[in-house]
């Protein structure tokens, strides 16, 4: 963020000293007080940096009054001797601006201590009827939601979730913005359904039903904590909500509709070229389960989805679009996006995303694993397995973290590889692992077979 110190400056730089008029300010100095004294100090000193920055030639040349300094010291006894009553004028103006900036900070400051505060405490359920040991112990799950609606003031829902999932027991991600809320909770299911009920009931979020909560086996020990923060997106796109809303989205189609469309395109077989079928995940999420004869883009996150789309619009051009993802969530913003370079002739996406769909085709067109984002890695709802095993190529889909130290790659090595050693996510990580040494300092750059090899935005063709 700009500090107000930053702002000073910037306004400085597009100053023309010649609209300035004459102005004693060494007089009115004396005047001011010690705090505004340092600030108009500050002020000086950047804009006599500034000034003297203007007249570099090079990195050791500077050229003012048709002459040349060669050292630094030369050039700023040129300019406190020539140029005086130029820096007191810059300075000056710099100073108002920024005198000006502090005020605004001020009245705005005020204005906010002066709104009534709101009690969350009402949005947060009475639990005297429930033991400690209900919201600790007993049958568990992992709740996913999310919401877009306007947030007026996103910091005072992060503190009611906070507050709200500490006082329920619950750990997990939940993810507030001005465009809404998105998150995903685990705890007893005592715990999930009077977090269902708070989130039904509050005043925002009311438009919400049941339905919308989707669920999964699991507990709060399937997240290491609780997270609760205030962010630009609910799910990290890369796009500012204010330049392309989540309102620009595709049609959303029951899972029994998206079933039958899916039905249809693979009935017709690879005769059908005028449909895609668009997994909006990311490739280690794919990997392990999808759609039969999807597209499933080989990006890394979902921030690379809008680059994709722009090198691949030819890809696009006059089909219609079947888009899915985990939960529904990246789907609203994706085919807002795919929809916003009008290529397409449909966007259609799955309502509710692939967990609904599989709560009631458990059996369908879905094969494999459900990624999830816990400690869980996956859920399933079906034998299948489409993946293999990094080493041997044996059916395997049960990913585990690269062994490397720092390396937050996804490997999946079967039992027996990994009993004989290979539990890195590829040969040069095996190799750092074997010689590597403990180390509190990260390296600044992840580097690895898998990140080297693959290309960030890939080109696809159907």
């Amino acid at each position: 963020m700009m500090t107000t110190d930053d702002m000073a400056c910037n306004e400085l730089i597009n100053i023309d000293v010649d609209t300035l008029a004459p102005y004693d300010f060494k007089q009115e100095k004396l005047k001011l007080s010690a705090t505004l004294r340092k600030y108009y100090s500050f002020c000086k000193r950047r804009t006599f940096g500034t000034f003297v920055a203007s007249k570099r030639a090079s990195i050791t040349v500077w050229n003012c009054c048709g002459q040349t300094f060669k050292e630094l010291s030369s050039i700023h006894k040129h300019v406190a001797r020539t140029h005086d009553t130029d820096i007191h004028q810059l300075t000056q103006s710099t100073f108002e601006v920024l005198l000006s900036q502090i005020e605004k900070e001020a009245t705005s400051q005020q204005q906010s201590t002066e709104k009534e505060p709101v009690d969350i405490s009402s949005w947060i359920p009475d639990t005297s009827h429930i033991t400690g040991d209900q919201l600790h112990n007993g049958p568990g799950e992992v709740l996913l939601l999310y919401c877009y609606c306007q947030l007026a003031d996103p910091q005072l829902i992060c503190a009611w979730q906070k507050a709200l999932c500490e006082k329920l027991q619950l750990t997990g991600k939940v993810r507030v913005a001005t465009e809404g809320i998105n998150g995903t909770v685990g705890g007893t299911k005592v715990a999930t359904s009077l977090y269902i009920k708070a989130m039904c009931s509050h005043p925002i979020f009311n438009i919400m039903k049941k339905e919308d909560f989707k669920t999964s086996n699991g507990g709060a020990e399937c997240f290491c904590d609780l997270r609760v923060g205030v962010y630009k997106e609910i799910v990290p796109m890369g796009v500012d909500p204010d330049a392309l809303s989540y309102s620009l989205a595709g049609t959303h189609l029951e899972p029994e509709e998206f079933h039958k469309e899916v039905e249809a395109l693979l009935s017709k077989g690879d005769s059908c070229n005028d449909t895609i079928l668009l997994d909006c995940r990311n490739f280690y999420e794919s990997r392990i389960g999808q759609f039969s004869q999807c597209l499933a883009p080989n990006i890394r996150k979902f921030s690379y989805f809008p680059d994709y789309v722009d090198q691949n619009l030819d890809l696009f051009r006059d089909k219609k679009v079947l888009m899915y993802c985990t939960g529904g969530i990246r789907c609203e913003r994706g085919s807002a996006y795919l929809r916003s370079k009008h290529v397409c002739k449909e966007v259609y996406q799955l309502k509710g995303g692939i967990h609904k769909y599989l709560e009631q085709f458990p059996e369908g067109f879905y094969r494999g694993k459900l990624f999830v984002f816990d400690e869980r890695f996956a859920i399933s709802s079906n034998s299948d397995i489409i993946s293999e095993c990094r080493y041997c190529n044996s059916p395997w889909d049960q990913y585990q973290l690269c062994s490397t130290h720092f390396c937050c790659q996804l490997v999946l090595s079967c039992s027996a590889c990994r009993q004989g050693g290979h539990t890195a996510c590829c040969p040069i990580c095996q190799t750092k692992g074997k010689g590597e040494e403990s180390s509190a300092t990260p390296p600044q750059r992840e580097e690895c077979e898998c990140t080297a090899m693959r290309p960030r935005i890939p080109q696809d063709a159907l």
